[in-house]
């Protein structure tokens, strides 16, 4: 077995360059000099736009990544997703029909699409644990069954409710579903981190438990694991971490599947390895990517979301070549 120390260590300073070199990127280049002189608005730029956008990307993209190797090991499906559950569909409904009855609403400081979107999501991870609950049982299965009908039928009312919208709303509706992260000031930050901070903290402290999850639910409970009181922790947890990423920043694809997936192919399989680094590798790579979009066709700005589906399909399409037809079965 290979030593996963040393991938770890290349994945943490990763981690550090993104977060230290992120902010100074961006339609024009800001130096060290430029912010501690106070001269012109370069200042206010960097500590006001720059900053809380890359400390945002950094704390959304952990939890994108944290839930991915959550629920790859809850489902034992390398192709489970922060999304499995609907829980970004709920959002995204939440979202649309703020939009579309003409609301405007903020909450301590909270802006109203943002408290929509929870609430969307937050119903649908409700419905799905009710719907799981009354099959008697907490089982993968179920729960997989639960959010994919869940998933489908709220895109099917977004899609509704975009239809009877007028033409303005239907492209904010649009464009919020895309995934961004126009943080301006640290507001959002107070919403996000409680999420982020409070989500990941319960999966790292899981990783025993996630370990034995990938080994079959029955294998697991003859080793002592309470299978039900697990998922259900796994459950909210990741629940609650999308959906508060998913208020703020919108439903930004791929980085639960591209961060665990690479992590994998450095670290190994273990979650004592797997998690952090993870993790770590999902906030770095989700600074990058959103510095990348906001500056690749300056002074337009791509919505990152859009730039990690493109990437997701492609890195996907490698897995699948290199590592050949067996590897989406589960361990």
């Amino acid at each position: 077995m290979r030593n996963p120390r040393l991938p770890f260590a290349a994945i943490v300073v990763f981690f550090i360059a993104s977060a230290v070199v992120c902010p100074f990127i961006g339609q024009t280049t800001i130096s060290l000099s430029e912010i501690w002189s106070g001269d012109g608005m370069s200042g206010p730029v960097f500590w006001q736009l720059r900053v809380p956008r890359v400390i945002a990307a950094l704390l959304a993209g952990a939890a994108l990544s944290l839930s991915g190797v959550a629920f790859q090991a809850l489902f034992r499906n390398p192709l489970a997703a922060p999304f499995t559950l609907g829980v970004s569909s709920g959002a995204g409904l939440g979202a649309a029909l703020y939009v579309r009855l003409g609301l405007a609403f903020s909450f301590i400081g909270i802006g109203g699409v943002a408290l929509a979107a929870f609430a969307g999501a937050a119903g649908a991870m409700l419905l799905v644990y009710g719907l799981s609950r009354a099959r008697g049982n907490m089982a993968s299965n179920t729960l997989l069954l639960a959010g994919v009908a869940i998933s489908f039928t709220c895109s099917s009312l977004i899609l509704f409710v975009q239809y009877t919208a007028d033409l303005y709303d239907s492209f904010r509706m649009l464009r919020w579903m895309m995934g961004g992260l126009g943080v301006v000031g640290y507001a959002d930050l107070r919403t996000l981190a409680p999420f982020a901070l409070g989500g990941g903290a319960a999966i790292l402290l899981l990783r025993r438990e996630l370990d034995l999850l990938m080994t079959g639910e029955e294998l697991a409970q003859a080793r002592g694991l309470d299978l039900a009181r697990t998922q259900t922790l796994i459950f909210f947890a990741v629940s609650f971490m999308v959906g508060g990423v998913v208020a703020v920043c919108g439903p930004i694809g791929f980085i639960g599947l591209i961060a665990p997936h690479t992590a994998r192919l450095l670290v190994g399989h273990s979650h004592r390895w797997l998690a952090p680094a993870s993790m770590l590798f999902g906030a770095g790579f989700l600074a990058l990517s959103d510095a990348v979009a906001r500056t690749v066709f300056a002074p337009a700005e791509i919505p990152v979301g859009v730039l990690t589906a493109m990437l997701g399909g492609p890195f996907f399409l490698l897995l699948l070549v290199t590592r050949g037809p067996g590897w989406t079965r589960a361990r």
